[in-house]
């Protein structure tokens, strides 16, 4: 009898069995929310406004921010000052009449774009400052804290020449452009540290302007007034090349600390490999620009002009020449040809 029963019940399911299956399919799982999120995107123009397209972060950034751009129907332009602050405000300026949607830029300093940015954002233009903070906050920013990062290497410095170690505890600061962010929110950071270190003497705090050639003239000089000199922190890898290559062709590459940041380009991880940096803190370009393509989604998704407005720091991590081969060291002409 209860066999019986089973029997029946299994042939009920399985008589009901096509009905299911079309009710299933009459009923397909849809995601409501992608349709407005690409429209959001779809024929907005994204304008790119870094200090100069010709070094490896911009490349890296805007080839990652125009491909995907471009995947998703926007329109890419960028423009390239070539280092120049007055060509770089002229551009601003130029954009905020033409009226893209997304203004992504580098400032050159903490104020000579601050008035303008704020000009876009009252225009409902969404703006994107990367690697280098403004006076202004904007829709996003994008790069490392700059404070703890100048605190990190301080710290790193401290563990090298520092009260326990048996040096001369003499080190040097080559600052980039002095109110440039990378320079005057690092260089903030250093000084956190140092002044908890009165042992640490700074015999030299010189800027070389993001120029690897100043770097290594100011460095040989300092090496040959101090030739005791435990260790040396340059802000920037890019400008560091001039002070590792003078710390190197001084013979001193064992007894100098040279400490510095960047992008992690592959470059950079040679100059570990041959000796001219001790250590790097690499803060991944190709991961920046992964983020301003995250803040523009965001931006576009929330209408622009800053209605929202946040902070996205980058991660980082200590690269040496022992880690080195186990680290992303990224080709910058792999970016620069996505831009051309």
């Amino acid at each position: 009898m209860k066999s019986n029963r089973l029997k029946k019940l299994a042939c009920a399911a399985v008589a009901a069995l096509p009905l299911t299956v079309a009710a299933v399919h009459a009923q397909e799982p849809n995601d409501p929310f992608r349709g407005p999120a690409l429209e959001a995107l779809k024929g907005k123009w994204v304008a790119y406004l870094p200090i100069s397209a010709g070094f490896d972060l911009a490349q890296a950034w805007g080839g990652v921010v125009k491909t995907e751009a471009e995947r998703y129907g926007m329109k890419f332009t960028i423009q390239d000052p070539n280092w120049s602050t007055d060509a770089m405000s002229q551009g601003m300026t130029s954009l905020i009449a033409e009226k893209p949607d997304v203004i992504v830029t580098q400032n050159p300093d903490t104020q000579s774009l601050a008035r303008l940015m704020m000009q876009a954002q009252r225009q409902g233009i969404a703006v994107i400052q990367l690697n280098m903070q403004g006076a202004v906050q904007t829709d996003a920013f994008v790069g490392p804290d700059f404070i703890a990062l100048g605190r990190q290497v301080a710290n790193m410095m401290v563990s090298k020449c520092g009260a326990d170690s048996n040096t001369s505890h003499k080190i040097s600061i080559v600052q980039g452009v002095l109110t440039g962010g990378v320079s005057y929110f690092q260089i903030q950071g250093i000084m956190e540290v140092l002044k908890e270190h009165s042992e640490i003497k700074i015999v030299s705090s010189q800027a070389a302007d993001w120029d690897a050639s100043k770097a290594r003239a100011v460095t040989e000089t300092v090496l040959q007034q101090n030739p005791d000199l435990c260790g040396i922190i340059d802000v920037w890898d890019g400008q560091a090349i001039g002070t590792g290559s003078a710390v190197k062709q001084a013979g001193m590459s064992d007894k100098v600390y040279v400490v510095t940041s960047g992008g992690g380009a592959k470059s950079t991880c040679d100059l570990l490999r041959d000796g001219t940096f001790s250590a790097v803190v690499n803060y991944d370009a190709p991961g920046m620009g992964r983020d301003a393509w995250t803040a523009i989604m965001v931006a576009m998704q929330n209408g622009g002009g800053a209605k929202m407005k946040t902070q996205i720091y980058s991660p980082s991590f200590v690269m040496t020449k022992n880690n080195v081969d186990e680290a992303s060291c990224w080709n910058p002409e792999n970016y620069a040809k996505l831009l051309r």
